[in-house]
């Protein structure tokens, strides 16, 4: 337990001194702030750079639209950069030999992999937190009344997926000892669970579900417990990865 400790402090400091986890949190606080703006000016936008002979009948923006921007940007563009930045997290430090140096010294195999995947889980919370509440604050401001339905389940449900991700990058560092292996297992991983996407009755098992589901389950066009089925799959499946990233390091040493 003191070695994981020591190690998950070594990491997080790690990433506050390369500015990783800097620019996590920029890229997330951006987005807290630009889901609901974007959501109240985009309509006024479009009325003013439009032509006069075009003429388009908008919706009053609403508290939904800004939960749409929030899914939209992080599922997309947010996890993208987390991936990026999570990718050299197992494999700049084997390629570097840096563990063999700290394993001779009585550091436990096993905590390398959980240290990591614990440091790499807390910053994820951190700023999608982060985004979560700068996004929930901002929305009550312009739309006083929220009624989402299923906001809590959406939004639990996207983090799972996140934490998911930051164990397959792990794996993926781990597999191929550089980060264009985490990112293209993490990737092709990503790009399976795509193509499984078009069969509906895997549909809610699939733990692409998670992102591609989270602006109709609060809109009420999918149903909460297929969400529930398919978080519980995914928590499975980032056990297991967890597990071969242990095998599999432990067996490498």
């Amino acid at each position: 337990m003191r070695s994981f400790l020591a190690f998950t402090k070594k990491e997080l400091m790690e990433g506050t001194r390369t500015y990783k986890l800097f620019v996590l949190l920029t890229v997330f606080v951006i987005f807290g702030f630009m889901n609901p703006i974007m959501a109240k000016v985009m309509p006024e936008l479009l009325n003013e750079f439009l032509p006069d002979s075009i003429t388009i009948t908008l919706e009053e923006p609403k508290a939904l639209d800004s939960w749409m921007q929030f899914f939209k940007n992080v599922s997309q563009t947010g996890m993208i950069v987390m991936v990026i930045i999570f990718s050299g997290i197992m494999a700049n430090e084997i390629s570097k030999g840096t563990l063999t140096i700290m394993l001779t010294k009585g550091l436990q195999r096993k905590a390398v992999i959980l240290s990591k995947f614990t440091a790499g889980v807390m910053q994820w919370t951190l700023v999608y937190a982060l985004c979560f509440l700068i996004t929930y604050l901002y929305t009550s401001y312009f739309w006083a009344a929220q009624d989402i339905s299923n906001l809590g389940l959406a939004v639990i449900s996207l983090w799972v997926f996140g934490v998911m991700l930051v164990a397959l990058t792990i794996f993926g560092g781990l597999l191929f000892k550089n980060t264009y292996g985490a990112l293209l297992l993490t990737g092709g991983v990503v790009l399976i669970f795509t193509m499984l996407s078009i069969f509906p009755k895997i549909r809610p098992f699939n733990p692409m579900t998670l992102v591609s589901q989270s602006v109709p389950l609060i809109t009420g066009d999918f149903l909460a417990r297929d969400m529930v089925s398919a978080m519980a799959v995914s928590i499975v499946l980032t056990v297991v990865i967890l597990i071969g990233a242990l095998v599999d390091w432990i067996r490498l040493n």
